[in-house]
């Protein structure tokens, strides 16, 4: 009965063990890839904001002007 507990609780430590380390080895890689992330959708933001105003000033430069007589 005790040695299956002290199994247990080894178990237990080294699976925390590990998952402390990876987790200090990938955290850097995962801050790295949110970065990333924000970066592509910052350029996307200002694209798109370029083009909405590129098609604004098209819609309110290009409208038909009647004929003045």
């Amino acid at each position: 009965m005790l040695r299956s507990i002290g199994v247990l609780a080894a178990t237990g430590v080294a699976g925390f063990v590990a998952l402390k380390l990876v987790g200090i080895l990938l955290l850097p890689l995962l801050g790295m890839f949110l970065g990333l992330v924000m970066w592509v959708l910052k350029i996307a933001l200002i694209i798109a904001l370029i083009y909405f105003g590129y098609h604004l000033f098209q819609r309110l430069f290009n409208k038909e002007r009647p004929s003045e007589a």
